[in-house]
């Protein structure tokens, strides 16, 4: 027999060793294992500056249940983890660090910065992967990779190369998002909307000719020192003469032209707009079909440039206060108007983003786009929840070019080179010495690195390897299902989408599981600013993993978002002592060397009774899972094992397991051993560390050393008692109603009373009248025909009656008097709401919800009265 268990669980304790004991054994490892069919998890790859926090723990938690169950029903299971090397994030961090120092970027030089990032990244990149070892992550480490490790890398500039071949990457000057804080260009999908209260300004632009003006409205005064048109619907019957005449632009005085253009709303405002082709984008592309000048004002941390003497150096919104002023000194300022509107901030560090014309390097993405539209219309991969596929489908189908270069250092460089003498440019997977087109040595490489989702993209075929054809690859690609938020869609999974058709000819992975955000108690997102964000270790630290997780599943349902509640992860750590605590029964009553087999013909009622609701329960958690239905499995889970298992079959095998029939002890032990054994197989793949430390100490069958390798329990027709189970819950319908009922008149378990049942099945009943004396503390029970005593206290369920005298349950004096002292207090708060009902300066003045509270009062009142009454003149019977 293995050790004996701690009187107490102490996860601490526990979960380090039961983790080491995992990774020694290489458990984790996949082995590729040939006729086996595969089920991989790639994991979103956490930021290397990250720190675990509650929606990380949430994603693994999910991982890991959906690894654990497929690894334990037989598949051949990878889930690959690593880290993202996250530019803007860690550039960020690593420049903070050096101006504490009171270094800039530019004292060291590009190699001494990625110096010391690489070496930030062995300081700190490491981390979040050993906290997410704390939550009982069971990824095979053997594999760990990271976006630019020298396999990842050359996967990116593979992609790069061959995009760039077809067409499908160019650089050009388009207007891009820009953060003027983090000094780089975002993409669409990083640009946060959010509602801020702004204004109007309307304004007057003269005619050259002096013949009148236009009047427009604009939310940003500070970039009409770009303005290089005014623009009006050419269907417009107000503004057909004035197209082709010009303007004089306010403050610059500089002539512009009146455009029309389709782009201008007829019905919105003046049905006039100005047109800045360097600051917004439907202005940039009014600019391109009239060809219009592309004039800059704004430097790139969103200053006015030195352009304008007068307004130099100023910030945005400083320069929008004295350009307002000296509109309305100069008489062109006609109005201000309150004006509430979506204003993009950068998902980074929320500041509001700058539209600006830049070159950059762009993936022209219709084409990419309608592969991977298909592939999700044609179900190849589904989403789970469904709805989430519009989200998807709504990006891919309105999508832009994807702006792939980014103003910094840390990441992948572009490998474009440029040529100094021809101007062309060369782009290479190995690097380059010399020009591909003139063969001149005077190149020179981009200085920008690509977007992070760049390679993030092609995470699930790049770990394994592409674009090499290596083993891993070709047995465990594609995956299959990807966890994650839903507010990374169209981030990241859209974009694995479209890279893995279009680079591996087939889709990254067949099913996308979204989750909710954790929300804080009462709804709140946890952020920095509310103080309200919650420390997923030192939660382990107080409660366990295993209470983690299994309160991060319950009530856990793909798509939506779900609460943190700390009593949650109280109650999940009560349940895990639960567990203990059967399992110490269990393996105190195990009597050494004991067979523990049982035959199908040795078995009571109750055997029977907890193996067919073990199996029921086999084949509802296995649909649940299969269903990603986890916070239905672990709902199921615990109910089995707290009310049914532990409250009931425990406590009605105390009698076998203490009697003197040994036959009997030990069918009950096996039958203990069996179902006990089995839940906690069940329950693995959600509490991973005190179901392997229970396993540790259980009997097990051959190849059963660990519990994470079992076997999956199966569903058995064998052990469908179906008659049975039936049979038995009719029996314990009657012990709970009269343990209720005996806990409402407040008798305690030591005064027994006789029970009379009147039932259809009287044999169900004759058979269960010993669980019946031990459970419902009768002193004996018996069927009868019929039962004439009134006084008896009666309860009823669906298959029975049941009496038990009145005089065996109480005292009868005692209670008269208890009832009269009821029955008075009862009689003043009659009097207290009569005497309200009855006083018409009340009734005249109470609104009519107070009064009829009060109604409500008296009838409540009166029907206590009556029920007090009724029962006092049984007993005096």
């Amino acid at each position: 027999m293995s050790k004996e268990l701690a009187k107490q669980y102490d996860p601490k304790e526990v979960e380090d060793r039961i983790y080491k004991m995992w990774l020694d054994g290489k458990y984790f490892h996949a082995k590729r294992e040939e006729g086996k069919d595969t089920y991989t998890i790639v994991i979103p790859p956490p930021n290397i500056t990250g720190q675990l926090h509650m929606g990380h723990a949430l994603d693994n938690t999910l991982q890991d249940i959906l690894i654990r169950f497929k690894r334990m029903q037989g598949y051949d299971t990878l889930w690959l983890p690593g880290t993202d090397h996250a530019s803007i994030a860690t550039e960020a961090k690593i420049v903070e660090a050096m101006r504490k120092e009171g270094v800039t970027k530019e004292d060291i030089g590009r190699e001494g910065f990625l110096e010391r990032a690489w070496d930030w990244k062995a300081k700190y990149g490491g981390r979040i992967i050993e906290q997410l070892k704390k939550m009982g992550s069971s990824c095979d480490w053997d594999r760990e990779r990271f976006t630019m490790d020298e396999g990842c890398s050359k996967a990116v500039r593979e992609v790069f190369v061959n995009l760039y071949n077809k067409g499908l990457i160019y650089r050009g000057e388009r207007i891009i998002n820009w953060c003027p804080h983090c000094l780089t260009s975002i993409s669409d999908a990083e640009v946060e909307y959010e509602d801020q209260a702004g204004h109007f300004w309307h304004l007057r632009y003269p005619f050259s000719d002096g013949s009148g003006y236009l009047e427009l409205a604009t939310t940003r005064p500070e970039t009409l020192l770009g303005d290089t048109a005014v623009a009006v619907n050419p269907n417009d019957e107000r503004y057909k003469d004035v197209v082709g005449k010009t303007l004089i632009l306010p403050i610059v005085h500089r002539e512009i032209p009146v455009v029309a253009d389709d782009y201008v709303e007829i019905d919105f405002g003046t049905g006039v707009v100005k047109i800045t082709p360097a600051h917004d984008p439907n202005d940039f592309e009014v600019g391109l079909r009239h060809n219009l000048p592309v004039v800059n004002v704004l430097t790139e941390d969103a200053r006015i440039t030195s352009d304008y003497p007068k307004y130099a150096g100023m910030d945005r919104y400083e320069a929008r206060k004295a350009i307002v002023a000296d509109l309305e000194a100069e008489g062109a300022l006609v109005k201000v108007e309150d004006y509430n509107h979506n204003v993009g901030t950068c998902y980074r560090c929320g500041t509001t983003v700058e539209p600006r014309v830049s070159k950059q390097w762009f993936v022209k993405m219709k084409p990419l786009a309608g592969p991977a539209i298909e592939a999700v219309k044609k179900g190849e991969t589904k989403f789970v929840p469904s709805r989430f596929e519009k989200v998807y489908f709504h990006w891919l189908e309105n999508i832009r070019d994807w702006c792939i270069s980014r103003q910094l250092w840390w990441g992948h460089r572009i490998p474009a080179w440029y040529c100094d003498d021809c101007g062309e440019i060369t782009v290479s997977r190995d690097g380059a010495s010399c020009c591909a087109h003139c063969g001149s040595k005077n190149i020179h490489q981009d200085p920008d690195t690509l977007d992070t989702w760049f390679s993030s993209a092609l995470w699930p075929f790049s770990t394994l390897g592409w674009p090499e054809q290596t083993e891993d690859l070709k047995h465990y690609y594609p995956t299959n299902t990807l966890v994650t938020g839903y507010d990374i869609i169209p981030f990241w999974v859209m974009r694995m989408m479209f890279s893995g058709i279009e680079h591996t000819g087939e889709v990254p992975f067949d099913t996308v599981l979204i989750h909710g955000l954790v929300r804080d108690s009462q709804g709140r997102k946890m952020s920095k600013s509310l103080g309200n964000g919650v420390d997923p270790l030192e939660v382990i630290d107080s409660f366990g993993a295993d209470a983690l997780r299994f309160s991060l599943a319950t009530g856990n349902s793909p798509g939506n978002d779900m609460r943190y509640i700390p009593e949650r992860v109280e109650a999940s750590r009560n349940f895990a002592n639960k567990i203990w605590n059967a399992a110490r029964f269990i393996l105190m009553n195990l009597k050494g060397e004991a067979p523990l087999e049982f035959e199908l013909s040795d078995l009571s009622l109750e055997d029977k009774w907890i193996i067919s609701k073990y199996n029921t329960l086999i084949k509802e958690v296995t649909v649940n899972l299969d269903r990603f239905e986890l916070g239905m499995a672990v709902q199921k889970l615990y109910d089995f094992i707290w009310d049914v298992f532990c409250d009931w079959y425990i406590e009605i095998c105390k009698s076998r397991l203490n009697g003197e029939d040994e036959k009997a002890a030990n069918t009950a032990r096996a039958v203990l051993v069996f179902v006990f054994g089995g839940t906690l197989k069940l329950l693995h793949p959600f509490m991973p560390f005190i179901t392997e430390e229970i396993w540790q100490s259980m009997p097990k069958g051959e190849g059963e050393e660990v519990i994470m390798t079992c076997s999956f329990p199966k569903f058995d027709k064998a052990y469908d008692f179906a008659d049975e189970e039936t049979e038995f819950e009719r029996i314990m319908q009657v012990i709970r109603a009269i343990r209720n009922r005996r806990a409402e008149m407040n008798v305690p378990p030591s005064k027994k009373a006789q029970v009379f049942i009147k039932t259809d099945y009287p044999e169900t009943f004759t058979a269960g009248a010993a669980y019946i004396c031990r459970l419902a503390y009768a002193s004996d029970s018996g069927v009868v025909a019929s039962y004439d005593d009134d006084t008896a206290v009666c309860v009823v369920t669906d298959s029975a009656t049941a009496y038990m005298p009145m005089s065996e349950l109480i005292d009868i004096e005692a209670e008269l008097e208890r009832l009269n002292k009821e029955l008075l207090k009862a009689n003043e708060d009659k009097r207290f709401f009569e005497n309200k009902l009855n006083n018409q300066g009340f009734i005249s003045k109470a609104p009519e919800a107070v009064i009829n509270k009060q109604k409500e009062g008296l009838e409540k009142v009166l029907q206590r009265i009556a029920l007090i009454n009724s029962s006092i003149e049984r007993l005096k019977k």
